[in-house]
């Protein structure tokens, strides 16, 4: 199962945010630093309007979404690499998940106390950020200390990891997150990826404001975004506080509460979407009387090994996919309508499966 690690500064959300996300009070919330510090541990469903749909069309109750895990993890501070602040611990467990939320404070409030005195988004990014990468940097330094010795006796792939290492060294020189794809190619692809470092994990940062300032932001979001957009990474923003009040109402009552506030949709949906554009991730669907399932495989992902993702039996014996588009579907209201409609098809092993493909397989085994 994909997961997502929140991080931040002390006293910026995240656990109210977590608690939100999780639709259950189990993050323990304080104003002070190191209020949580074993991480806290949630699965959350990937909010999809089409398999109610389907659902209902193919009459049954059973409805399993894709889903997100989320680890809450402790404020980090500065000299968290050195282990400031438990900072050790904090690190080790970033490094366990597939994509980071950075939740930054955007919102004033006296009451609340900020670890370094003064509300500033981009110091609070950068001061993670440094951290995350002089982490990388002594593991880094680390391995080109083990890899050197052989290199040096002409070992190829040594030579190449080496390569790979000093180059990634050099990207942790500027502090902030790096995209693998856009620094390493060819063989050094699945090396720089090995090396699973913290900075080259994809980020969101979630900007995280008052209630007046939900609707459109405000100086310190802007910056954020600005930021954001300059490194590669996405922004989304929400109101901690508000999602973790969302809990406490019904499906239409959450939804008034926020129109009032002049938003359509909850920040934790769109947060979770953004995870979901980030990681370049796409859903397929299986649905008959018995359940509606969704499935999560990458983009670009062939009928074959997305069958796998059902049972690796399923991958080994494909024959064909019969697919069946979400859109058309849910305009004609059945599979048998589908095939007179001529929109229901079979496709091969070389098959690259859709975002809302209705799946299914044909295997032997």
């Amino acid at each position: 199962m994909l997961r997502t690690g929140i991080v931040g500064l002390p006293n910026v959300g995240k656990s109210t945010l977590f608690n939100a996300l999780t639709n259950a009070m189990n993050a323990q919330s304080a104003n002070y630093p190191f209020c949580t510090i074993e991480p806290n541990v949630g699965v959350v469903n990937v909010p999809d309007e089409r398999l109610e749909i389907l659902a209902k069309l193919c009459k049954t109750d059973v409805i399993i979404p894709t889903a997100i895990e989320f680890v809450d993890i402790a404020g980090l501070v500065k000299g968290a690499s050195k282990g400031e602040g438990l900072g050790n611990q904090f690190l080790h467990n970033i490094r366990e998940v597939d994509a980071i939320i950075q939740v930054v404070r955007c919102f004033d409030d006296e009451n609340t106390i900020h670890v370094s005195g003064k509300v500033d988004p981009i110091d609070d990014i950068e001061t993670i950020n440094a951290e995350l990468a002089l982490a990388d940097m002594a593991s880094v330094e680390k391995q080109t200390a083990k890899i050197s010795k052989l290199a040096k006796s002409g070992d190829k792939e040594a030579n190449l990891t080496l390569s790979v290492l000093n180059k990634m060294s050099g990207l942790l020189g500027a502090g902030t997150f790096i995209n693998i794809k856009d620094h390493f190619e060819g063989d050094e692809l699945p090396i720089a990826k090995g090396l699973n470092l913290m900075s080259t994990k994809p980020v969101i940062y979630v900007a995280n404001v008052s209630e007046n300032d939900l609707k459109s932001g405000n100086d310190y979001t802007k910056r954020v975004e600005d930021y954001a957009k300059s490194h590669g990474a996405e922004t989304v923003i929400i109101s901690a506080k508000i999602e973790e009040e969302l809990i406490e109402l019904s499906p239409e009552e959450a939804k008034e509460y926020l129109a009032d506030l002049g938003v359509e949709d909850s920040g934790i949906n769109k947060m979770i979407k953004s995870v979901y554009h980030l990681l370049n991730l796409r859903t397929f669907i299986t649905a008959g009387e018995k359940e509606v399932h969704a499935w999560t495989i990458t983009a670009g992902t062939k009928a074959p090994q997305a069958a796998g993702v059902i049972h690796t039996d399923f991958e080994k014996g494909f024959i064909r996919a019969e697919i069946t588009p979400y859109e058309e579907f849910a305009k004609y209201g059945s599979y048998t309508a589908c095939k007179e409609k001529g929109v229901t098809r079979l496709e091969g092993k070389d098959y690259i499966v859709q975002d809302g493909d209705l799946v299914h397989f044909r295997f032997a085994v």
